[in-house]
């Protein structure tokens, strides 16, 4: 933090010291393998970000003024000095916008990119005006995708006071079923959604799946200003296509009946393009101590950009809408 001259705080930098690497969606796990292997330790670390959520924002929080840009580096200084007096192997600041990206690379920190799925919203008035817009193929692949799904199935968006405990201990069932599969270690407790639930319920939507009176799969939400955010998902029972309804097409809905501008659906999943959405590029930086780390470390962003990079063209060469009137 840099205070001013009457002891107001002019810039913060939120970091949070951690010995892991979970619930931040850009995955170190491979450094930290090869550091230890080398004999380092590479926890604790230094993360600045929003705790468990890949949502884009400014991380260098400071007022404007003549001051604003000397108060700019001084957070970037205090963080590399913090991260030496911790004895911490580096500072991550994640989900930054990309001008704080370009900025912290003219400083030195290694520059990475990644990819997200977002659903922009060009103004549909309708789902209906939405699959106008695709291709004949990709409209007719959706029609049925949905009609699968739901079929037997009923489907509800809870939100507020509709989200009870029996509604969350549903939900922890899926995302512990999900999680064990997909990751390994699903690293959030039955607690933290109550804690949500109770702090913010009214901006949350929990997208529910019931088939004959029994809760079979659900998405949670976060809602912003003008984007539904899509966190985590879970499933007991696995139908066709439910996946592809109870994340992607209500929170597309849900968008378009509230005028909401986008969906962000988080990364991961190429099969995402089919059903709307177009990778969209996120920015990190990071300070790493150890010099051969870092020099490692900077060769291999430098490959793994130009990836993103080709990646990201080419699926969206692949989205689903009309090129030709057809």
């Amino acid at each position: 933090m840099v205070e001013s001259e009457v002891g107001e705080a002019f810039a913060v930098m939120p970091c949070y010291l951690k010995n892991h690497s979970q619930g931040e969606y850009v995955f170190d796990h491979g450094w930290a393998e090869a550091y230890d292997r080398a004999g380092g330790d590479y926890y604790p670390k230094l993360q600045c970000s929003i705790p468990f959520t890949p949502v884009t924002g400014s991380r260098l929080l400071v007022r404007q003024g003549l001051q604003a840009e000397a108060a700019r580096e001084a957070l970037v200084a205090a963080g590399i000095e913090l991260t030496k007096r911790r004895q911490a192997s580096s500072l991550h600041v994640t989900f930054q916008t990309e001008n704080e990206w370009k900025y912290l690379s003219g400083l030195g920190l290694l520059a990475r990119t990644d990819r997200q799925f977002h659903w922009i919203n060009e103004g549909y008035r309708s789902f209906d005006d939405f699959l106008a817009a695709l291709s004949s193929r990709k409209r007719k692949t959706l029609q049925r995708e949905r009609r699968e799904a739901q079929d037997g199935v009923e489907i509800l968006r809870l939100t507020g006071p509709e989200l009870t405990d029996e509604i969350w201990d549903a939900f922890f069932r899926f995302y512990m079923d999900t999680g064990s599969r997909k990751w390994g270690r699903p690293y959030l407790n039955r607690e933290f959604f109550s804690i949500v639930s109770a702090t913010m319920a009214d901006r949350i939507v929990l997208v529910m799946a019931r088939r004959a009176g029994r809760w079979i799969a659900g998405a949670l939400n976060f809602l912003g200003q003008r984007t539904i955010y899509g966190r985590y998902w879970g499933a007991t029972e696995h139908r066709p296509f439910l996946h592809f309804e109870v994340c992607y097409y209500q929170a597309i809905d849900y968008a378009i009946e509230h005028g909401l501008a986008c969906v962000e659906a988080g990364a991961q999943g190429p099969h995402k393009v089919a059903r709307g959405y177009v990778p969209v590029t996120t920015y990190s930086s990071h300070y790493i101590a150890d010099p051969g780390l870092r020099r490692a470390i900077a060769d291999y962003l430098k490959h793994e950009r130009a990836y993103v990079r080709a990646e990201a063209e080419e699926l969206a060469a692949m989205a689903p809408f009309r090129k030709d009137g057809a």
